[in-house]
């Protein structure tokens, strides 16, 4: 049977499926190296999760049986385009898999999005994950105010950490210096903005429910973003969607708690402009937000600028709307894509 030499460049979980997939192969004898600019394996699964949900790191157990198959090979701090290049790659294997996933995030694209205490949510997932990438990044929990950007289960987890009572965390594998700042949280409030509606929101229902169950933590939901939902729009939305509405419904009728953290969500609203600290350090002091209504245009929802608008004071603003992908050096990439 004719071997098959294989380099896969990434150790997250699509770099193990794939070479799990490989390794079951019965017409070629596959051997697969997996190549990765960290010390260890596992990618988001270990850098990603949120400290708070062991069960979903659980996944590994079926990555370490792939690492153990006699045909594999992982080789850590490897990073390809400094140690190695993609020519090289190729010309040593019959096959070279790419499996770096989108490293980099999406800029808010307004002004003052490059003050201090404008973060990427993947900044502050490193951070309370030990990821080694983001070992100098620093979360300001000095202010009664974060806000953070986006509806996706990213921008939920964060909000959770920020919002939560760190007592619960002492018992995870979160980092000693996240949990360091976090026992001295002066948080009270996270704003969680999306700039379309409830049925746009793309969080999952378990990671919306776990929300209203965080203890000492009332979850705000406006009554008048879910009152133009209609029964049709309920009906002709997939059930993970219309759980979600449920669960924010009654969200909208719980009574609030004097003292208690809060959680707020406000849908169709988006962020204006970051404004800078009045002794000019360059330093978030407060962000304006703007009311959006939703228009569909060729099957599509979009959000569009009613020119209403709200400033809200804050030295936190996380941007959690999504990742890119980073080019590799050699490597042919689609511009735009990711």
């Amino acid at each position: 049977m004719r071997a098959v030499h294989v380099a896969i460049v990434g150790a997250g979980p699509s770099g193990f499926f794939a070479a799990g997939s490989l390794l079951k192969h019965t017409d070629f004898d596959v051997h697969v190296d997996m190549l990765e600019m960290l010390p260890t394996p596992w990618g988001l699964v270990r850098s990603g999760v949120a400290p708070d949900h062991p069960k979903i790191k659980s996944v590994s157990a079926v990555f370490e049986k792939t690492a153990a198959h006699p045909r594999f090979r992982f080789f850590g701090n490897i990073e390809v385009g400094a140690k190695i290049t993609a020519e090289e790659l190729a010309s040593r294997y019959d096959a070279v898999i790419y499996a770096v996933g989108a490293q980099s995030d999406k800029p808010l694209g307004i002004p003052g999005d490059q003050l201090s205490g404008c973060i990427a949510a993947v900044d502050v997932v490193g951070w309370y994950n030990a990821n080694p990438t983001y070992q100098k990044v620093s979360v300001d929990l000095s202010g009664e105010r974060a806000v953070v950007v986006g509806n996706g289960n990213v921008a939920l987890d964060v909000a959770r950490i920020l919002g939560m009572d760190p007592e619960s965390l002492h018992t995870t594998d979160i980092a000693d210096r996240a949990l360091d700042s976090l026992d001295h949280n002066a948080i009270r409030e996270v704003v969680i903005i999306g700039r379309r509606g409830p049925l746009q929101a793309t969080f999952t229902p378990l990671e919306l429910r776990e929300m209203g169950d965080l203890p000492g933590v009332d979850v705000v939901v406006d009554p008048e973003d879910l009152a133009d939902i209609t029964d049709e729009q309920l009906a002709a939305a997939p059930k993970p969607t219309r759980t979600n509405i449920e669960t924010l419904r009654k969200f909208s009728e719980r009574p609030h708690t004097e003292g208690h953290r809060r959680v707020v969500f406000r849908f169709r609203t988006s962020p204006i402009e970051l404004h800078s600290d009045s002794a000019g350090a360059g330093v978030v002091e407060s962000i304006t937000v703007g009311r959006n209504k939703l228009v569909e245009e060729d099957g599509y929802v979009v959000a569009h600028d009613t020119g209403e608008r709200q400033t809200l004071p804050t030295h936190l603003v996380v941007r959690a709307i999504g990742y890119r992908g980073s080019r590799y050096p050699d490597c042919r990439s689609t511009p735009g894509a990711g």
